[in-house]
């Protein structure tokens, strides 16, 4: 008899066949990873019956890996009884999160389901706003006091480990639950069991409930910390944030930042997993905006028609200059839109950011100035070349100030800096850009 191994190739061809039983046999050699990875690349109807062919234990593992809009898709596709099973053993967090993309009847019918005690901790992750930390945290959560010995501790912590989200990194806590720092199991582990907690922990960094998300997600990994206590405005503690929820809000953010910077909306579902008519959703809406930006560009050839008229060979160089205009305000942009979210930058800094983008878009003018004046001159005159030169300096200028200046703009009027950045920009400089060379070339050659 063959034993089965896993083939993903196999497993589609199967699925294909509606041969069930063996598509069974070829899931079970499979990891959890390796079904997740191929639900990503599976179309939502099969994503269900290969869902149905998991035990119960490794389908629930497999859906908590999954994003929640591609956990969102397959519950439509999935009886109420193999939701609920699911939903019911799913961390509070993650709950939340699913809870978030389903229309609100299903969410209803879904927290109607739970125990008393899991719908309250529901609760209380539901209760904070939408991308704040608190909607990303665990309640579920060990504290430690710190007048607590060690041993006392450590009988805590082995009562409480299979309801807590995590145990390798516990806030210490005072009479009030107020968060006065942390400890690692290890050290506890390690420390002599008389020992006081208080003794043994350090100083906390701490995340506040209400406070964005992905500002936590980023102090979190740049300190390379298990967890954050997550506090109220007290100081009480109220939940952790794990590393594994701080990667995943990292690269949730940064997938919707370069989606936005190339003129288009996130999936929040995998690629192959989403249909033609959500991607052209996505994009449409981008290609309008864009498309009445690029009218903008139309009326300035339209405005300098004479010009043109008088001396069509200017016409020649309108790609170079409107590629030249795009590309150092798209670098400019990228570079603080990146430092902003990082923490790099603030609004605040926008004359540093402005002085230094202008000195390298300067740089940056003189040189690609320089060669353009070197080159057209060569060909068409020097009279022509000046006026080439001048412009590409002035456009660099211009650029690198804008594409520098705009995120930090974005950022006060409370917008995402991303939908401000290249597209944005490109459209912008295009118009920009071909009044400043029109302008010159009037002045220089006297048209």
């Amino acid at each position: 008899m063959m034993t089965e191994i896993w083939d993903e190739a196999e497993l589609q061809r199967v699925l294909s066949d509606h041969d069930l039983l063996r598509a069974g046999k070829i899931v079970a050699t499979a990891s959890a990873q390796q079904i997740d990875d191929f639900l990503d690349r599976t179309p939502s109807a099969k994503q269900a019956i290969v869902f149905r062919l998991l035990s119960k234990d490794r389908a629930l593992e497999v859906f908590e890996m999954m994003g929640s809009g591609a956990q969102a898709q397959l519950v439509s596709r999935l009886q109420d009884d193999e939701v609920a099973a699911v939903f019911t053993d799913m961390d509070p967090d993650d709950r939340v999160g699913l809870l978030d993309e389903l229309p609100a009847k299903v969410s209803t019918r879904l927290m109607q389901g739970l125990s008393p005690a899991e719908r309250r901790l529901t609760a209380v992750v539901l209760g904070y706003p939408e991308g704040s930390v608190g909607r990303r945290m665990s309640p579920e959560v060990v504290p430690i006091r710190g007048d607590s010995t060690v041993e006392d501790a450590l009988a805590r912590i082995q009562a409480r480990a299979d309801a807590a989200e995590t145990i390798y990194t516990l806030p210490v806590v005072d009479d009030h639950r107020r968060v006065t720092g942390v400890v690692g199991l290890r050290r506890l582990m390690t420390a002599e069991p008389g020992t006081h907690v208080a003794e043994l922990s350090r100083v906390a960094e701490r995340a506040y409930a209400t406070e964005p998300v992905e500002d936590a997600a980023r102090r979190c990994a740049a300190a390379k910390r298990l967890a954050l206590p997550v506090v109220d405005s007290e100081g009480l503690l109220v939940g952790v944030f794990t590393v594994d929820d701080a990667l995943s809000v990292l690269e949730a953010a940064d997938s919707e930042d370069q989606a936005r910077q190339g003129g288009s909306e996130p999936l929040r579902r995998p690629y192959l997993a989403t249909t033609v008519g959500s991607i052209v959703r996505k994009r449409v809406v981008w290609l309008l905006v864009l498309a009445v930006g690029a009218a903008l560009t139309v009326q300035v050839l339209e405005v300098f028609e004479a010009t043109l008229s008088e001396m069509v060979v200017l016409s020649v160089f309108v790609p170079l200059l409107i590629g030249t205009g795009g590309n150092p305000g798209n670098q400019a942009a990228t570079t603080v839109t990146r430092a902003l979210a990082l923490g790099e930058v603030r609004p605040s800094d926008v004359l540093r950011i402005m002085g230094r983008e202008l000195a390298v878009g300067t740089c940056l003018g003189l040189i690609l100035g320089g060669l353009a004046f070197g080159v057209v001159s060569l060909a068409y005159g020097i009279d022509l070349g000046g006026v080439i030169g001048l412009t590409m300096l002035l456009i660099c200028m211009l650029a690198a100030t804008a594409g520098g200046v705009i995120p930090l703009v974005a950022r006060l009027l409370r917008a995402d800096p991303a939908v401000f950045s290249n597209p944005f920009i490109s459209t912008l400089l295009d118009a920009s850009g071909l009044i400043i060379y029109f302008l010159i070339a009037r002045a220089l050659l006297g048209l």
